[in-house]
C-alpha cells in the first residue's frame, strides 16, 4: 500500500482554511439570490427584512477577515495577494464591457503601480 495522505497543514492552519471556504461559500450562495431575485430583494420569511446586498457585503466582510487572518498567520503571502490583484487589473480591463465608470472610480479609490520585483511569484507558481 502507499504513504498515508498529508495536507502537511497543522491543525489551526485546516480551520483557518476552513472558515475561508465557508465564508466563500456563503458569499456565492448570496451572489446567486441577488442574480435571481435582485439585490434589494430579501428572503420572505425574513421579518428584518435584510435586503440580499447587505447580506453580501455582511459575508464580504467575513471573508476578509479570513484572508487577513491567514495572512497575518503566514499562511499566505500578503504581497502576493496584492501583485496578483493588480496582475487581475492588467487581464481582465480589456474584457470589461459595462465597467469603465466604475474602474474610473476604482483607480481613484485603489491606484496601484506595478509590482515591485520581489512581491513577484516565481515562474512556476505563475504557470499553475
Amino acid at each position: 500500500m502507499g504513504e498515508a495522505f498529508s495536507n502537511e497543514l497543522a491543525e489551526a492552519q485546516v480551520e483557518r482554511f476552513a472558515l475561508l471556504a465557508e465564508e466563500l461559500g456563503e458569499a456565492v450562495q448570496i451572489i446567486g439570490k441577488i442574480l435571481r431575485h435582485g439585490a434589494n430583494s430579501y428572503h420572505p420569511n425574513d421579518a428584518d427584512e435584510v435586503p440580499n446586498k447587505e447580506l453580501l457585503v455582511k459575508e464580504l466582510g467575513d471573508i476578509q477577515f479570513a484572508v487577513e487572518l491567514l495572512c497575518a498567520t503566514h499562511d499566505i503571502d500578503e504581497a502576493l495577494i496584492e501583485w496578483y490583484r493588480v496582475e487581475k487589473i492588467k487581464k481582465v480591463e480589456q474584457y470589461l464591457h459595462h465597467q469603465e465608470y466604475a474602474m474610473k472610480l476604482y483607480r481613484r479609490r485603489w491606484p496601484y503601480s506595478a509590482p515591485k520585483a520581489e512581491s513577484e511569484p516565481s515562474s512556476e507558481r505563475r504557470e499553475g
